[in-house]
């Protein structure tokens, strides 16, 4: 990721002056960035939240889950728990960098080139309809029929992290298909959260909603740049949503998809300001010019600062953020569950586990692997070059892995607290599953093929032609 070497840059520069950054926050951005840290956090997250939940302290921990709190700003007053905090405000930021990240890839990324973007558009399409299909059939007419758009989930976080364990062996267009295929199934979630659990609407929140958020395009139109601004218009686009009935969330989405992508100097016009500014800069220090010196530095500043988009800079200092601290602080307060014996086996009983475990584990591979033949059998794609058909179905179970995401749909598809219950063990018993048996299958798949051996799909009268790699 470009932002995590600048970020690294940055750092490096402090580290000549700075002990604290030499020793602290540098090798901390290194352990940040290695593959697989984010989801190991995740995973510790949640191990604690299920520790907790099946200790003495569990009914504590509830009853601090359940404290209001208030935020007063004389405009705005918002009160909930801490439960709804942390889902209605901090999963925001989460999706703040969903909609960041689904701009970069559809702007630059690996949906920019439609033919290219073809092949993982499919695969999740294929990966959504098919697990929320096996679970409307297992629980249809059923108390648990709302819950059909929780297998429908990808957890990005767990899913890269699990590739990322198997190492250089993955090849790369594998690790951008598996990334572009997360991008398209968020925005999945995204239009089924908005179309599917939302609950009543309030017209006249929704049009001040819509008045702040035509005060932003306006702002931006007119060139503000202020983030001070921007963040008080877009908390009040956020409330406003809030208090409309369509889940907070969908703000972050919205508000991630508004940030401008492009940056103001690209590298060879940077080299070209940056030689006559530091030319000057060299003539303003041998003058002794204190005054030119300040002026050329901050014209130096606003040269590098202008080389990175505003996107990108939200992206690479909102990710760490969003994965050490909202991510596993969600998973904390929503993960837990009493896994008595009495509770596992009502739970494993009911059609809600099945549906879950079905729609993860098996409708995932099925959906993502079929949605992507179908695209390659109809000639709208082709496989990238290095990929093949058993690494596809790999990435297929890993995307299984729901975790994060099927939790939030489960905490708005039921307020039964028995069904949440159930769910909970569905998506963590299928997330594991799906998880081991995707690292097994690339594992296993990875492994260089025989001399003269065919890797073709199923059905298919020919090898489908590789597209040209990235």
């Amino acid at each position: 990721m470009a932002g995590a070497s600048r970020a690294r840059g940055s750092l490096e520069a402090r580290a000549t002056r700075d002990r604290f950054a030499r020793s602290i926050l540098l090798p901390a951005q290194s352990f940040i960035h290695t593959e697989g840290i984010g989801s190991a956090v995740l995973l510790a997250a949640a191990v604690g939240a299920l520790v907790l939940a099946n200790s003495p302290a569990a009914e504590g921990v509830r009853h601090l889950w359940d404290v209001k709190l208030t935020l007063d700003l004389a405009v705005v007053r918002v009160s909930q728990d801490i439960h709804h905090w942390v889902n209605d405000g901090l999963m925001a930021l989460f999706f703040f960098v969903v909609g960041l990240e689904i701009k970069r890839e559809v702007m630059f990324g690996a949906l920019t080139d439609r033919r290219k973007a073809a092949l993982p558009a499919a695969a999740a399409l294929g990966g959504m309809a098919v697990p929320a299909l096996l679970f409307a059939a297992l629980n249809f007419g059923g108390g648990g029929a709302r819950g059909w758009g929780i297998p429908m989930a990808t957890d990005i976080a767990f899913a890269l992290g699990a590739l990322g364990l198997l190492g250089r062996r993955i090849p790369s267009e594998l690790r951008v298909f598996l990334l572009a295929l997360a991008v398209v199934d968020d925005l999945g979630a995204i239009l089924v959260i908005a179309l599917f659990y939302t609950g009543t609407v309030s017209v006249t929140a929704l049009g001040s909603a819509a008045v702040i958020l035509a005060v932003i395009l306006l702002a931006r139109a007119a060139g503000v740049r202020s983030p001070g601004a921007f963040g008080v218009l877009g908390l009040l686009f956020w409330v406003a949503i809030l208090e409309s009935g369509v889940h907070a969330t969908l703000a972050g989405v919205i508000l991630g998809l508004l940030v401008p992508a492009h940056h103001h100097y690209d590298d060879a016009t940077a080299l070209a300001l940056g030689r006559r500014l530091t030319a000057r800069l060299r003539r303003a220090v041998a003058r002794s010019d204190h005054d030119d010196i300040e002026a050329t530095l901050g014209a130096l500043e606003e040269v590098v600062v202008g080389t990175e988009s505003p996107l990108e800079r939200l992206e690479r200092k909102m990710h760490p953020w969003t994965a050490f601290v909202v991510l596993p602080l969600f998973a904390f307060v929503n993960a837990g569950i009493p896994l008595s014996a009495e509770r596992v086996t009502a739970a494993l009983e009911s059609p809600v586990v099945g549906g879950i475990v079905l729609g993860l584990v098996m409708g995932k591979v099925v959906g993502v692997a079929g949605g992507a033949w179908l695209a390659v059998r109809s000639r709208l794609t082709s496989l990238p070059e290095g990929v093949r058909w058993g690494q596809v179905g790999g990435v297929g179970l890993l995307a299984g892995v729901g975790f994060t995401v099927s939790l939030f749909v489960n905490e708005l598809a039921f307020t039964d607290p028995v069904l949440v219950g159930h769910a909970k063990v569905g998506i963590l018993l299928s997330s594991l599953l799906a998880g081991a048996l995707g690292m097994l299958v690339l594992r296993i798949t990875t492994t260089p093929a025989p001399a003269g051996s065919d890797d073709v799909g199923p059905g298919a009268p020919s090898p489908p032609q590789p597209a040209p790699s990235r």
